[in-house]
């Protein structure tokens, strides 16, 4: 296997940064839990007052406004449970978000994933912790499959024969990718046309995997050449 190349390879982060990529693993998995409990709440409220409550509402109410809306005592306890497990949540997100920084030496890289729409602080930090050195990726294809923004296929005689594993590749790397082209999309407006020409022939999903594909790529590039991104060049 190795002969042929075809054995994997793994990658060891330097010991220094391990410790920083567990606490944006962390707080990727916290935010995921505080979404949780958000729609959980509107979920309540609008099954029984068929109305949708906005973030901002949600955060705003209180007892009495609770149990003015909600006729039964225990929707108020479930709601004021999911509330306060809620707001534990955002404290422990601002905690792990104010270590960061502290603990993160800033690169040129760095630097420069943030000129990407859709890509701030914390994703600049986790792309670049979780995709390493990139010598290990020949191409921008590999790296962009490494962050599940391909379809994985097997060919053979130029005939489809199966699917791969959908779950090969980094799951950090997908998630922060998404992140990315959601905020893209909602700020940038060459990324919300091209969002929209990716709607019009085909599903909203797949819309958005191919924005995401197309950050991957672009961030390949800016870690590679240490160069600002240009929307016209990506979505264009």
């Amino acid at each position: 296997m190795l002969r042929l190349g075809v054995l994997p390879e793994g990658d060891i982060s330097p010991k220094a940064e391990r410790a920083v990529r567990d606490v944006l693993r962390k707080r990727a998995h916290v935010v995921r839990q505080h979404t949780a409990n958000v729609l959980r709440v509107q979920n309540i409220m609008a099954r029984n007052t068929g109305v949708r409550f906005s973030v901002k509402q949600i955060h705003e109410l209180t007892l009495e406004e609770l149990e003015r809306l909600l006729p039964e005592p225990d929707h108020v306890l479930a709601v004021i449970s999911s509330l306060a497990v809620w707001h534990g949540l955002g404290q422990q997100i601002k905690a792990l978000e104010k270590l960061v920084p502290t603990r993160l030496q800033h690169t040129p890289a760095y630097a420069q994933l943030q000129t990407v729409d859709g890509i701030g602080t914390i994703l600049a930090q986790t792309i670049g912790l979780e995709t390493g050195a990139l010598g290990r990726f020949p191409t921008v294809g590999n790296s962009a499959s490494y962050c599940r923004c391909v379809k994985s296929t097997k060919i053979s005689n130029g005939k489809r024969k199966g699917q791969g594993h959908v779950k090969n590749g980094h799951p950090y790397l997908e998630w922060a990718s998404m992140e990315a082209a959601q905020c893209a999309i909602r700020f940038n407006p060459t990324g919300q046309r091209f969002d929209q020409r990716k709607h019009a022939k085909s599903h909203l999903m797949v819309a958005r995997k191919a924005v995401a594909h197309t950050l991957s790529r672009a961030c390949y590039d800016i870690m590679r050449d240490l160069v600002p991104f240009d929307v016209h060049k990506a979505c264009g």
